[in-house]
């Protein structure tokens, strides 16, 4: 099972988005094992879930 460990929104600020696309940001995932993997998901995403710092990621992580 993966935790997000770390948030960085990272495409706030001078950073300007295309047409259609979302904010992303940069989440750390962390195992039982102490692995770590970081992945870019949209915010809203996050949002939408309620996920936040130590919460269980529910989706499969990309290798």
């Amino acid at each position: 099972m993966w935790t997000i460990k770390h948030i960085f929104d990272g495409d706030y600020g001078c950073e300007e988005l295309r047409p259609g696309e979302s904010p992303q940001v940069t989440v750390t995932l962390i195992n039982e094992y102490g692995e770590e993997k970081t992945i870019r998901v949209a915010d809203a995403m996050l949002t939408a879930n309620n996920l936040d710092i130590g919460s269980p990621y529910p989706y499969p992580t990309p290798l």
